[in-house]
């Protein structure tokens, strides 16, 4: 089970648990962090036996359930439901991915759900994302052109231009892979992460981007980039199917190739 940061002198301690109603055949288990800023109580884990014969296919929809019929204070973040925004990034069955695209019967047993690993928590399963999209911002997601000729006009790609930018530009920013970087873990305040970098090589890839080289002298630095030792942990658990891992390896070539 990955670690959580916890306020300190603490830890996670035995919570309620919810039984289901009576008469009740069909019963799943789900083991829920829980954690309140307010209460100066240490963390706990709680248990809600969920009929699942009125309840949604998916783990998101078992926590409005959660919400709605059980137990209120249960805090968390979802938008889309559709595994487009990437609010609902957590925790679930020990893998990082979107409560709104992961199937209940796909975990055996009981389903364990906490905030993604390593960030500052908020409250329950809401973490602390400043620092995540204060380092999307550092990398200047967007296209740098000054050329006077474009700017009254579409800038054309090629199909084969086009194609560079597949499997970047789709990440939905829910923090899932950097999250899951045991170098992201513990150098999280210099190293920018697989989502941030991905990010900065979709514009790396970009034709119509002319920054290459303010945006490689950017990340040539030995935290910001060559903190990745290619662990492989992004890519396993992007829930959209992507390679951070690749993309941080094309940046790492195109130093190499600059140097060259």
């Amino acid at each position: 089970m990955a670690q959580f940061r916890l306020p300190a002198n603490s830890r996670v301690g035995k919570g309620k648990t919810f039984d289901a109603p009576a008469g009740v055949t069909n019963v799943k288990q789900f083991k829920i962090y829980r954690w309140n800023p307010d209460d100066g109580q240490n963390p706990r884990v709680d248990t809600y036996n969920i009929d699942m014969d009125n309840c949604g296919p998916m783990v998101l929809d078992a926590l409005i359930k959660i919400k709605n019929e059980i137990d209120p204070t249960l805090t968390f973040r979802r938008s889309c439901r559709e595994g487009i925004c990437g609010s609902c990034a957590m925790n679930i069955d020990g893998t990082n991915t979107l409560a709104c695209t992961k199937a209940i019967d796909e975990v055996k047993g009981a389903v364990g759900v906490y905030p993604l690993p390593h960030m500052d928590v908020v409250k329950d399963l809401v973490p602390d994302l400043t620092n995540f999209y204060a380092q999307y911002a550092s990398v200047e997601p967007w296209l740098k052109n000054d050329n006077a000729t474009t700017q009254d006009a579409e800038r054309l790609q090629s199909k084969e231009e086009r194609a560079k930018l597949d499997g970047l530009y789709e990440c939905i920013l829910c923090a899932c892979c950097s999250t899951s970087c045991p170098s992201y873990w513990w150098n999280g305040d210099k190293y920018l992460g697989p989502a941030a970098l991905l990010q900065a090589y979709r514009f790396l890839a970009d034709c119509g981007d002319e920054a290459t080289g303010e945006r490689l002298d950017a990340l040539e630095d030995p935290f910001k980039l060559y903190r990745c030792h290619t662990i492989m942990n992004c890519s396993r658990t992007c829930p959209k199917g992507l390679n951070p891992a690749q993309a941080i390896g094309e940046i790492k070539k195109m130093l190499v190739q600059r140097a060259g």
